[in-house]
């Protein structure tokens, strides 16, 4: 039997070390701490420094409030903090920073220097600490505020230095640290250099501006404003639209009363949001804040706070959900079409931009006002009155007007901007889904008596589930009964899938019903469920469309909720504006 070795209390250096372990991962923690710090201080501007990925050189200046030089030790002690003093108050914190170990942890492991000032100081005072030794005040010249400089990080532990990756490496989750604060606090200014190369100078902006510099200007292109409340509950932002979605979850932003999270909850929402509009494995971008009352969230969970615990965690969950798929449920009026910024020479060759608008417009002439009178005259409804169809329209609807069909498979239409190109069966599939979920939603669905019930041979398995789910078939806007000991007639069916063929989709519905099993089952897959049909119902590939028919499609898509992606997440249009076109042809080069 090994001996037993007496308990002891640990020496400060190894109780520091150890603390240092659960807060300092690598550099980019490092940043992470000294920018909330000058967040928490009031900084108005903020300039980092980076040497070697961070882990030679981390600085960090701030024009904040400072710290008086008389608590510039404590500043490097464990558990020593101003933003808490009591249980009440860490409850319901609303700083960034609040444990007092940051710091201390990382004094431990690498030599820092504190210099600062507060507005009213004559001047300012400086502070080292190496390997967790405090050393003594020294004088100092700086203006109001703080600079924090950490070098050599693990200096004093190399098996720890050796887990650090190259350079490169742990530059890029520096500045993934740095991209976090930034997009968070969008009214500071922020400046970035790394081995003295200046990598982002942002000055004050809105967020859509300070998203577009810091994650491109497609991401914004493509964004949707997020703006929901409900209570207390608040969450705002920006919302990629579907077809920028990306093959890794590396644009996804959440932050929680300003502090950026990794929660699997909210993720879970979000995915949830976006189920229907994505497809296969592809992942969604958005920068969200959601706030809410500092009392309802425990962000006293990991060293790293990147967790949080929500004290009603349904009604967050809920929350987000719904407020999301509110924002994503644009219609295709309102989906952002991609643009192509014009090179001088392009908007030389053009003219005034209004000018070269009004020459689109007028480019429309009698085709367009044709195919908006055949639409007219196929008695769908429209948003023109009878007068406007005397003459050319004014004003060309968002998707515009169909010239004519590509394979069989895609409209061409010509709107304002300039081309749209429509996948017609992913497009109709959209339309015909937001159709059936809205019906059996309502509570009974819509619809469509046959005079001749379509009759089939049915198998055993068929019959039996047509019998045992005949109350989800009534839901689900069918009649399907027996016709005989071996036989099934199909009485009615969901109105937007009448003219398609009814003894397939009625094989179908009863496949799936028999699979499910279980009304819960059921009710659980009811979206899969009406997926499913629409998609079997929509129009297939080499159908020939009239005029007509194409215009009639691109109104109901302007009509129709999430109209920008099928029920498997496929785009279904695409806008090529003048400006890209002008390019493939090298106008004005």
């Amino acid at each position: 039997m090994p001996q037993r070795a007496p308990i002891r209390v640990l020496p400060e250096v190894l109780v520091g070390q150890i603390a240092a372990g659960e807060v300092v991962e690598r550099p980019a923690s490092v940043l992470k701490e000294l920018l909330e710090n000058a967040l928490d201080a009031g900084a108005a501007e903020i300039v980092v420094a980076l040497e070697e990925g961070g882990a030679r050189r981390v600085q960090v200046e701030d024009d904040g409030a400072g710290i008086p030089a008389a608590e510039l030790p404590l500043a490097l002690a464990r558990h020593a903090t101003s933003k808490i003093a009591t249980l009440a108050e860490l409850e319901a914190v609303g700083t960034l920073g609040f444990r007092g170990e940051a710091l201390a942890a990382i004094a431990a492991v690498a030599r820092v220097e504190i210099t600062s000032r507060t507005a009213d100081a004559p001047h300012a005072a400086r502070i080292r600490a190496e390997g967790g030794a405090i050393g003594e005040m020294q004088p100092a010249a700086r203006a109001p505020g703080t600079t924090v400089v950490v070098a050599d990080l693990y200096f004093n532990t190399p098996a720890r230095r050796k887990f650090l990756r190259s350079a490169a490496t742990e530059y890029a989750h520096a500045e993934e640290a740095f991209r976090r604060i930034a997009l968070a606090f969008p009214q500071v200014a922020f400046t970035l250099r790394h081995n003295g190369r200046l990598v982002h100078r942002l000055a004050p902006a809105s967020l859509r501006a300070r998203a577009e510099a810091l994650l491109g200007d497609a991401f914004t292109a493509a964004s949707l404003a997020v703006d929901a409340s409900a209570g207390a509950l608040r969450l705002n932002g920006l919302a990629a639209s579907p077809p920028f979605a990306r093959a890794r979850a590396d644009a996804q932003y959440f932050f929680v009363n300003g502090r950026f999270v990794r929660d699997r909850l909210l993720a879970h929402a979000a995915r949830e949001a976006w189920r229907e509009l994505l497809h296969g494995d592809r992942q969604p971008a958005y920068v969200l804040f959601l706030d809410l009352d500092p009392r309802a969230v425990d962000v006293n969970v990991h060293p790293a706070k990147t967790e949080v615990r929500f004290r009603d965690a349904r009604a967050v969950h809920s929350f987000v959900r719904h407020a999301l798929e509110r924002a994503l449920a644009a219609t295709a009026v309102g989906a952002p079409a991609p643009r192509v910024a014009l090179s001088p020479a392009d908007a030389e060759s053009r003219g005034a931009s209004a000018a070269y608008t009004a020459q689109a417009s007028l480019a429309l002439g009698e085709p367009a006002a044709a195919a908006y009178l055949a639409f007219a005259a196929a008695g769908r409804e429209t948003a023109a009155s009878p007068a406007s169809l005397e003459s050319p329209p004014s004003a060309t609807p968002p998707l515009g007007f169909a010239l004519g069909q590509l394979h069989g498979v895609y409209i061409l239409a010509q709107n304002d901007a300039g081309l749209v190109l429509v996948d017609m069966h992913a497009a109709h599939e959209r339309i015909l889904f937001e159709e059936l979920r809205a019906s059996v939603a309502a509570g009974a669905a819509a619809r469509q008596r046959l005079l001749v019930p379509a009759t089939f041979r049915a198998s055993a398995r068929e019959r039996a589930a047509a019998e045992e789910h005949r109350e989800a078939l009534a839901q689900l806007g069918f009649e399907i009964a027996a016709a005989g000991p071996e036989a099934l007639a199909v009485r009615a069916v969901p109105a937007p899938l009448a003219g398609t063929d009814l003894v397939a989709l009625a094989r179908a519905v009863l496949a799936q019903l028999a699979e499910f099993g279980t009304a819960g089952a059921i009710e659980a897959r009811r979206d899969a469920l009406l997926a499913d049909l629409a998609c079997r119902a929509a129009v297939r590939a080499q159908r020939r469309l009239t005029l007509a028919e194409m215009n009639a499609l691109l109104r109901r898509m302007e009509e129709t909720e999430r109209a920008g992606s099928c029920n498997h997440g496929r785009p279904t249009w695409y806008q090529l504006t003048l400006a890209d076109l002008d390019r493939l042809f090298l106008r004005g080069r």
